[in-house]
């Protein structure tokens, strides 16, 4: 028997790889290759199409690094790919994106488990006894009809942009200078400061800039707050983009010796440092007025572009109507959905949520039900809020986060909160773990030497 897997993002991959490690033959159908989405840009899995940073990898004070504990803990492929991949970001992990979708290909192609099927999959055929949908949230128009029909609702949707990525050797370094702030880290981060007159000028500039026309299937849409179209913040009020992406705080310009009055941050996105993302500029301008309104940024002048931003739209079901507790349509259980469809938000999280559907899928190919991981954990609590916590309807797309945690025990002050919060969380990982007999490999393991090596064991 088979698995069948749609969809080679982040969320699929991890899928497949997490049944494939335990004996399972996987068939992972991806479209890239004979048919392309409006964002991608390769036909390799697990591409990133917005940022290249996969946020902290703080596990002891961050709700996101420790979910990158978690997967590391159970062998995540992504998170192995990542350390592959990784490019300087301070205490954040970025990677190199084409390192990255490469490695991934690499891995998966080479596993003995696994069969890459480059075709579009428009319908799940009723012989498929175990299913995964993780085709995210540029889900093809023919199958997100079809799981339409499946499910009687329609999809939710919102717009998710793609930030400017710049060449580092076009920045001028004379009034940028590198610093991450606080000194956290490295000087991992490129900033270039705006004074009070640069900075209004800028935030005019952006207001008055031309956007690109919707498609019609873009209309009607809501944004995303996690991830907002740089123009859209400015409209919000003049000082907005201060107290977000443009903030300039735990930043000395060492040109004056204070803090500017604004900031615009680069990120390193590829390994050998020659390309830098713009933080936070997500943008639905169009690409003639990016040029002319980000040149405007000092020390972007003869800034030359690798890609500027764009816009698309994300598509989700809703999954606490839709989803049993183990990722399951409700309506049709040999279908799981996995990854940003469900409505998690994020590189990482659409990867848990595929590693928890491979988990489950690869348990019940072998008669067993696995429990869910427990809501104290980073991937328990994501998982719990998908499929049961949430509001159905005021349901949005959630980054993993603290505030989706049960409290800590009373009497736990403050500023000892995460880490009380991150410290039960292992504990209570190792002991699910344990129970259900889940074994882990080290990072970096070449599963494809050893194909099914590595099962669920049997709890009795």
């Amino acid at each position: 028997m088979t698995v069948h897997i749609i969809g080679g993002g982040l969320a699929g991959a991890e899928a497949a790889w997490q049944l494939a490690r335990r004996g399972q033959r996987v068939i992972l159908h991806e479209m890239r290759g004979v048919k392309t989405t409006p964002a991608h840009q390769t036909d390799r899995l697990a591409e990133l199409v917005c940022s290249n940073s996969f946020r902290s990898d703080d596990a002891e004070h961050n709700a996101v690094g420790l979910l990158h504990a978690e997967m590391r803990a159970l062998a995540s492929l992504v998170m192995a790919a990542g350390e592959t991949a990784r490019v300087p970001a301070g205490s954040a992990m970025a990677v190199d994106r084409d390192v990255f979708a490469a490695e991934v290909t690499r891995r998966l192609a080479a596993h003995p488990l696994v069969e890459i099927r480059r075709e579009e999959v428009t319908a799940v055929p009723a012989d498929w006894s175990h299913a995964i949908i993780a085709t995210g949230p540029l889900t093809s128009e023919p199958l997100a009809h079809w799981i339409r029909e499946r499910t009687g609702e329609e999809h939710l949707a919102f717009f998710d942009a793609i930030a400017p990525i710049v060449h580092a050797d076009s920045i001028d370094m004379g009034v940028a200078w590198r610093q991450s702030r606080y000194d956290r880290g490295s000087d991992d981060y490129i900033n270039c400061p705006l004074d009070r007159p640069q900075y209004r000028a800028f935030v005019d500039a952006l207001l008055a800039g031309e956007t690109m026309d919707f498609r019609p299937w873009e209309t009607q849409t809501p944004y995303f707050e996690g991830c907002m179209p740089i123009e859209v913040m400015a409209a919000r009020g003049p000082e907005t983009l201060r107290f977000g992406p443009m903030k300039p705080v735990g930043l000395v310009d060492p040109a004056t010796g204070r803090r500017p009055h604004a900031v615009v941050q680069l990120r390193q996105d590829n390994r050998a440092g020659s390309l830098w993302n713009i933080v936070g500029f997500q943008t639905k301008l169009r690409h003639a007025e990016q040029l002319r309104i980000f040149r405007t940024i000092p020390g972007l002048e003869r800034a030359e572009f690798a890609r500027l931003g764009g816009l698309h739209r994300n598509s989700f079901i809703r999954s606490p109507v839709l989803l049993d507790r183990w990722l399951r349509l409700k309506a049709e259980p040999r279908l799981r959905f996995a990854g940003q469809i469900t409505g998690c938000e994020g590189y990482v999280e659409s990867a848990a949520v595929g590693l928890l559907a491979g988990l489950f899928a690869a348990a019940e190919r072998e008669g067993r039900t696995l429990p869910p991981p427990p809501v104290e954990t980073a991937l328990g609590a994501l998982l719990h809020h998908i499929t049961e916590a949430a509001n159905p309807a005021t349901f949005q797309p959630m980054n993993v986060n603290f505030g989706l945690f049960p409290p800590p025990e009373p009497g736990t002050g403050k500023k000892d909160r995460k880490r009380a919060l991150t410290a039960r969380a292992r504990a209570a990982l190792s002991a699910w773990a344990a129970e259900a007999g889940i074994s882990a490999a080290p990072q970096g393991e070449e599963i494809a030497e050893e194909p099914g090596c590595l099962h669920l064991a049997d709890p009795a």
